[in-house]
This record gives C-alpha cells, sequence and structure tokens, in this order.
C-alpha cells in the first residue's frame, strides 16, 4: 500500500504560480459539479471513455524521450514477490511480467508471456505455450522452467511470504471434517516451452490471475535454496542485478531522491513495422515529501504527469493552456479509503504484551460501537471541502467503476452525530465525569490513537475532520501523522496500532480482495492470520468469497460479491470514506494515449511527440 527530495529554488516561482492560481479558482470552481450532479454525470464519462476505447489505433512511435512522474514514498524493497506497498509495486511492475495480462483498453486477458493456451472440458487442466524470443535482463533465455520455479518454489513456498499466494490457494468444502480446506494447483514444465497448470477447482479469474510475475530461476534459486531469498534484492542492491524480463530496468536509486528506469533494449515485443519496443528511453520516479510538492514539481514542468486531488483541481484547471497539459477524467476511482479499527487479540512475541489495551479491543470489536462511528464520518463534508465535489460516498467495498460486481443497496450510515450519541448512550457507554469525553463500563475514557501516512493531504484532512467529528459524540481522538513505510510496518508485522486511515488498490476483479477479507489472510488488517474465525460474519464472507471465485457463471458470482459487501457494511469492520474522482494531468506530448476506464496507455507503446 503505499526519504526526503530536496527542493530547488526555483520551486519559488512555482509557489507564487499558485497564489496567482487561487485569484482565478473562484471561477474554476463554478465548473466543479455538485456530488449529486457528479453522480448523474458519471453515465456520460462512462460512455466517452468506453469511445475512447473503442476509436484508438496504435501509432508507429519514436524511440527518445522520457516520463516522469512524482511518488511520496521511495520503494520498501526491489523484491516483488514479498512487497505488499505501492511504493515498491508501481516501480516494479514495470520490471517483471506474467503470462498474460489484462488490456487497458478493453479489460480482456492478453497474452504476455505466454503466446497461447488451451484447457479441458471442465476447466481445470490449463497448458500455456510460451514464447521463445523472451529474454531475461542479464540475456538468459526464459523458459518454462522459470514458471515452475516462480509457483512452486517462490509462491507456494511456505518460508517465504509471498504476495501472490493467497490468489493461487484454493479452498475446497470438505463433506467429512464439515470444513474449508486448502489446496495448490500442480504447476509443471512439459518442456521448455510448454507449462501445465492443474487447479483443484474451478477458478473464474484464473487467467486473469496469471497475470502475476515471473522470476528467474537462475539468479534466484540459490537465496531460496539457502534461506536468504526475503533479504535479496533489498534496496541497497545494485540495480543492475535486479532481473526481470519486463519493458526497463533498474539505472540508479538515490535513496530519498529518485529511481530512474532505463529501456531494456532486449525487450520481445515490437510495434507493426518490426521496431522493438518500449519507444521511451527512461521512467524517472522523483520521490517527494508530500502531494503539494508533487503539485509544485508538476507546475514547474518537472514531471509529466500529476494524479489531480479535488483540492488541487480549481487551481490547475486555469492553467491547462500555459502549462500545456491535460486534466482527464476517468470516473470514480477502484481504490478505496477506510477508517480500520485493530481488532487484533494476540500478543507481542518478544514483549509477551497484548497488541491491543484489553479495554480498547472490546470497544473495537463491539459492532455497535463501529455502527456509531461510522454516524460520524461525514462523507459529503470531506467531497465538497476537502475534494471540492470531484467525488462519490463510498457505502459499499466495491467501487462502482467496477460495474455490476458494485452493489449499491448495502446498508448506510448517514452522517448524524445526534444519532450516534444515542447508540452509544443505549451502549452504556456515558460522560460521568463532565470533561466531554464518555467512560465505557469500566470506567474508561473512551480515547484512541488514530494514524495516517503524511504527504497525503486528502487523508490529513479526513484524520482531522474525523477527530473534530468524533468529540461531538464523546470520543477522543489523537492523531498522528506517520511517514507511509512505516504505517506499513506497523500493519503489516509489529500490529502496534489503534485505528488507521489507509486505502487498498482495487479493480475491476473481486478476487483480487481475498487477501484483505478472509481472515486467514495477511492484509486482513483488523486481525491478520486467524486460525479459525473470529466471528460468524467473517466465515461467511470467506465463503462466499470462496465460493465467487469457483462460479462460473457471471451473475451467479454477481450474487456472492452482493452478499460479501453487504454483511461488510452491516459489520463495518472498516469504515469507507469517499470515492476520489480520477483525475489525471498529462502533458500534451506523448502519443499512443487516450484517457479509458482502465488506465492511460500501455507505457510499452507510449511516446514523445516532442522534438
Amino acid at each position: 500500500m503505499h526519504p526526503k527530495l530536496l527542493e530547488k529554488p526555483m520551486m519559488r516561482d512555482s509557489i507564487r504560480h499558485v497564489l496567482n492560481a487561487v485569484l482565478v479558482a473562484v471561477a474554476v470552481l463554478a465548473l466543479i459539479p455538485s456530488v449529486s450532479t457528479a453522480q448523474t454525470s458519471n453515465v456520460s464519462i462512462v460512455e466517452q471513455l468506453k469511445n475512447n476505447a473503442n476509436e484508438f489505433q496504435y501509432q508507429i512511435g519514436k524511440q527518445s524521450g522520457s516520463l516522469t512522474l512524482s511518488t511520496i514514498a521511495g520503494p520498501k524493497t526491489f523484491n516483488l514477490a514479498i512487497s505488499t506497498e505501492t511504493s515498491s509495486t508501481a516501480i516494479l511492475t514495470y520490471l517483471f511480467e506474467g503470462l498474460t495480462r489484462t488490456s487497458w483498453l478493453t479489460n480482456q486477458v492478453e497474452p504476455d508471456l505466454a503466446e497461447s493456451w488451451t484447457h479441458s472440458d471442465d476447466g481445470l487442466t490449463w497448458t500455456f505455450k510460451l514464447r521463445k524470443d523472451v529474454q531475461w535482463h542479464d540475456g538468459k533465455g526464459f523458459t518454462a522452467h522459470d514458471v515452475d520455479f516462480t509457483f512452486n518454489q517462490i509462491i507456494y513456498n511456505e518460508d517465504i511470504p509471498a504476495s501472490a499466494r493467497p490468489g493461487f490457494n484454493f479452498r475446497r468444502f470438505d463433506d467429512e471434517s464439515g470444513t474449508w480446506k486448502e489446496a495448490k494447483m500442480t504447476v509443471k514444465a512439459l518442456d521448455d516451452y510448454t507449462i501445465q497448470c492443474v487447479l483443484p477447482v474451478p477458478f473464474a479469474p484464473f487467467l486473469r490471475s496469471m497475470a502475476t510475475a515471473i522470476y528467474p530461476k537462475h539468479i534466484l534459486e540459490k537465496h531460496v535454496n539457502d534461506g536468504t531469498f526475503t533479504s535479496t534484492w533489498n534496496v541497497s542492491t545494485e540495480p543492475a542485478k535486479i532481473i526481470g524480463t519486463g519493458p526497463f530496468t533498474i539505472e540508479r536509486y538515490d535513496v530519498g531522491e529518485r529511481v530512474i528506469l532505463k529501456r531494456n533494449p532486449n525487450y520481445w515485443l515490437k510495434d507493426a513495422q518490426g521496431n522493438r519496443l518500449p519507444y521511451l528511453e527512461k521512467i524517472i520516479f522523483l520521490i517527494v515529501p508530500s502531494q503539494a510538492t508533487a503539485l509544485l514539481k508538476f507546475q514547474a514542468k518537472e514531471t509529466d504527469i500529476y494524479s489531480v486531488t479535488g483540492e488541487h483541481f480549481p487551481i490547475l484547471k486555469p492553467q491547462e493552456k500555459d502549462g500545456n497539459f491535460t486534466i482527464h477524467k476517468q470516473g470514480p476511482a477502484f481504490g478505496t479509503t477506510f477508517l480500520a479499527f485493530n481488532m487484533n487479540p494476540g500478543k507481542n512475541a518478544d514483549t509477551d504484551k497484548p497488541y491491543m489495551a484489553p479495554e480498547k479491543l472490546n470497544w473495537f470489536r463491539n459492532k455497535t460501537f463501529r455502527q456509531a462511528v461510522a454516524h460520524g464520518i461525514d462523507k459529503d463534508s470531506i467531497i465538497n471541502n476537502v475534494m471540492n465535489g470531484l467525488g462519490y460516498p463510498q457505502w459499499s467495498s466495491i467501487s462502482p467503476a467496477a460495474g455490476d460486481f458494485h452493489n449499491s443497496n448495502v446498508r448506510q450510515y448517514d452522517y448524524n452525530i445526534d444519532k450516534a450519541n444515542a447508540i452509544l448512550d443505549d451502549i452504556g457507554w456515558i460522560d460521568t465525569d463532565g470533561d466531554g469525553i464518555r467512560e465505557d463500563e469500566e470506567g474508561n475514557p473512551i480515547e484512541f490513537s488514530l494514524v495516517t501516512n503524511t504527504g497525503n493531504v486528502v487523508r490529513e484532512k479526513v484524520c482531522t475532520m474525523i477527530k473534530q467529528d468524533l468529540k461531538k459524540a464523546g470520543i477522543e481522538v489523537h492523531y498522528k501523522p506517520l511517514e507511509f513505510n512505516a504505517l506499513v510496518s506497523q500493519l503489516t508485522s509489529t500490529y502496534d496500532w489503534e485505528t488507521i486511515v489507509i486505502g487498498f488498490t482495487g479493480g475491476t476483479e473481486p478476487h483480487n480482495g481475498i487477501n484483505f477479507w478472509h481472515s486467514s489472510e495477511r492484509l486482513h488488517l483488523w486481525y491478520p492470520y486467524q486460525p479459525q474465525p473470529a466471528t460468524e460474519w467473517e466465515a461467511e464472507i470467506n465463503e462466499v468469497y470462496i465460493k465467487g471465485s469457483q462460479e462460473l457463471n457471471h451473475d451467479a458470482r454477481v450474487k456472492y460479491y452482493h452478499r460479501a459487501q453487504a454483511i461488510a457494511a452491516e459489520n463495518v469492520p472498516v469504515i469507507y470514506t469517499v470515492l476520489s474522482e480520477r483525475l489525471t494531468s498529462v502533458r500534451n506530448v506523448f502519443g499512443n494515449m487516450t484517457p479509458t476506464l482502465y488506465a492511460l496507455w500501455d507505457i510499452r507503446y507510449l511516446y514523445r511527440t516532442d522534438p
């Protein structure tokens, strides 16, 4: 999920430019839709994006230039197999590939390292024919043995916390024991360029999941065998030693400043005229401390692309012509932002102290308390005051951008402090000493810490609003932002957090969320790695996610995931806030790009049109 950049003197001119832009921002605000208008106009946005995809045709580009973008946090690791945070994966996905990929135009599965595949009538046996023209970055030929190695020695290796494993742990109900049991698929290299996968159960998103990255056996097998894999390819590794098959390699990493990727001159894909892709020579990630700095870098023309927040839209919109860029709209975001409660009953193995104080664990595990807090989240104010109207209230765990998998009829919690107070009064948690803070039945004041990552202006403002609103309900929130990678460590290893506002990426395939929703998984944030489901509702979500992945009829799949969303909304283990409008500013100097529902381009075909 997702080092500070030294600012240059020229930034002062950018700051002056921002102040000047504010003078005209009032006029631009008139162009921003209200919450209801934004939701209504979303249909026309979707249709336009679909038309863009239908009408798009690749042009022959030229090999030159670079794409420069900013990132708030630097990479935590260069080992994609164990990475769970976007600060690392956003960079590493340019280096590695899977057997399949998903089209940025149509969202359909396409060949990648595999050139074709067949399957048995029951959908359990899949045979992939691999490309014979693919090389690893060091010149070694890619073969089926690399695929065999990736699955059998990395993904299915219990000694490695492989981030892809949850997607390939297939579960079937055992009638004899009355429990769900896990099973692996078998992956076997039949020859150098043929790989066979045999699934234990039908799996609807199988082809899509085969986009998972493949790793080089000749480089990494020794690290698997000697137990050093998890420390291999850390951020201090020499960049040339990070070996993939992708269109780019790492040229250099200046800690806290930038990561520079360079073109892979031996990449296998060619354009229609036989020119070897990619067209771009470099991709440059500037590491910045905040979204505000990222905005200044874009205005100073030091970056080519910027993910626009609703707050910054009225500043940037009047600058499109002079800045030679366009702000592209793509509808509601796929990703989610939510308030989560730590309900982990475990103990720190080193200190033997519980992760959570007993009284706070009791509060957070109380569904009625969580529902009261849900009534204290003012989503409309976040959209209007933080995002300038460019957002959507989120009630369900799956974004409307996912199409019919989204359930729009889940339980909603209107912002109502009076209702929140009434619920807490009914629990019996009242302010007995007149200090404005409620106490539980044992006399413990209802107070807890709240964290989010520094540099994310929207999340920081959301936390401030939550703190202020919950104070009106007699709840004391102690808010403190943390550096992103430190936050990730708290969530996934030390578990020393109480509540958090954080976001997860999303997409069109709901099964990709199983790492978050299944109670046994690593990213089941509020209580990960549960030996058995801690609650009946978690057990039911487990079951519907499993059945949804194994159901091959699309309409039946939709019903399963709708049920999961309804359960989540009723029990609110996390409280969703708002979905941002997907807004991206891009310099008008790129060919082979168009905004679609899924992306702006295929990076391999992107080229610069300026001299």
